[in-house]
């Protein structure tokens, strides 16, 4: 059984993997090799291309985390799984001045396709 919990928490772990051999890692185990993420800024497919896109975030944001917010939820079956969250990036013990929500499609466990959805980012971000 698949618990978005779990894979909302694996998600955030990618995004917040600073050293680039262990995030590759992260995304070969819990993410297809054809995976796809787009949001209304960015689009990257493949581990090469999602991995580019969490380095240009962690560039641009060198001092702030990603962190859950609220209560992960999901629904389906296990060949393919749905899996909605919310998150925040800042700074750690502040509000996070940058929040989202992403829907996730997973296939046999793993993560297939993320679209996010930016609920809140300031002007300049």
């Amino acid at each position: 059984m698949i618990d978005p919990i779990t894979v909302a928490r694996r998600y955030i772990d990618v995004w917040n993997e600073r050293a680039h051999n262990r995030r590759r890692e992260l995304l070969s185990e819990n993410w297809t090799a054809d995976a796809s993420y787009v949001d209304p800024l960015m689009k990257g497919d493949g581990h090469d291309g999602v991995d580019a896109l969490i380095a240009g975030v962690q560039q641009r944001f060198p001092d702030f985390k990603f962190k859950l917010i609220g209560e992960p939820s999901g629904y389906g079956v296990h060949a393919r799984f749905h899996v909605r969250f919310s998150w925040g990036l800042g700074p750690d013990d502040v509000d996070s001045p940058i929040k989202g929500t992403d829907f996730a499609v997973l296939k046999d466990g793993r993560i297939k396709s993320i679209t996010g959805f930016l609920d809140q980012v300031p002007a300049g971000a």
